[in-house]
């Protein structure tokens, strides 16, 4: 049965996928400034005024202690935070007011920054980055198993799709968005494309393979039925 509008479900969740605990439904609840698009603002706490300032490496420890909760599969708590990291509730909560934010952010930790070289070809720089290498893609720490967690808690808990969503994917789209809208001033792409959903198209051919055919980009098939489908959705975009 789903939750009512803006109430998270309080199964006690697990790192790679059981149920978020119950503390984070009653975080996810409350604190989290929905916009009308439907998502969390920023998992980043507001800069902050005049008042104690931050200890240099809290925010390291605090990050790496929730880590080690999600890829040990243990409940992620604020109690379990404070243990792991022995940084107090109190400081936690002035840099993540909610633990879906931190959760985000955790989970985020290792991504690598995208860029384009768009002073080329856009599809060859497009190409040379989705499919050179993968993992530079991803990020050289970011694991497939917080990978796979990332998956598994998002879908889990709305609140913290929203919050991952605002303050790290849209983040990283800056440079898809960039990319595309050089090709069309260009005229290599139709002017009459909506970018955000050419990104969704691309995107969504890794994550099809990843989510619902569960095979990994390293499998050479995978990896050609990707390639495949990316020229199949670059044909329906370009005006060639």
């Amino acid at each position: 049965m789903n939750a009512p509008t803006g109430v998270a479900a309080a199964a006690p969740v697990r790192g790679r996928g059981s149920a978020v605990s119950a503390e984070m439904a009653r975080k996810c609840g409350s604190g989290v400034d929905v916009d009308p698009q439907g998502g969390a603002n920023s998992a980043v706490a507001e800069p902050r005024g005049p008042g104690r300032p931050r200890k240099e490496g809290h925010d390291e420890r605090i990050l790496d202690a929730t880590i080690a909760l999600i890829e040990n599969d243990k409940p992620v708590t604020v109690a379990a935070i404070v243990d792991g990291s022995g940084i107090s509730r109190a400081a936690i909560y002035r840099r993540w007011p909610t633990l879906p934010e931190l959760i985000a952010a955790a989970l985020d930790k290792g991504r690598a920054a995208v860029e384009f070289d768009i002073s080329g070809d856009i599809k060859d720089a497009l190409i040379s980055l989705i499919f050179g290498d993968p993992q530079a893609v991803r990020g050289s720490t970011y694991s497939d198993r917080r990978f796979r967690a990332r998956m598994s808690l998002v879908m889990q808990n709305p609140e913290l799709q929203h919050a991952y969503w605002k303050s790290h994917v849209s983040r990283r789209r800056r440079a898809f968005e960039a990319a595309l809208a050089e090709a069309i001033r260009r005229g290599e792409l139709r002017d009459d494309l909506r970018i955000d959903a050419c990104i969704d198209l691309i995107n969504g051919i890794f994550y099809y393979q990843i989510v619902v055919r569960g095979e990994g980009l390293d499998n050479p098939v995978t990896f050609a039925r990707c390639r495949e489908a990316f020229e199949v959705a670059w044909r329906g975009m370009s005006t060639r």
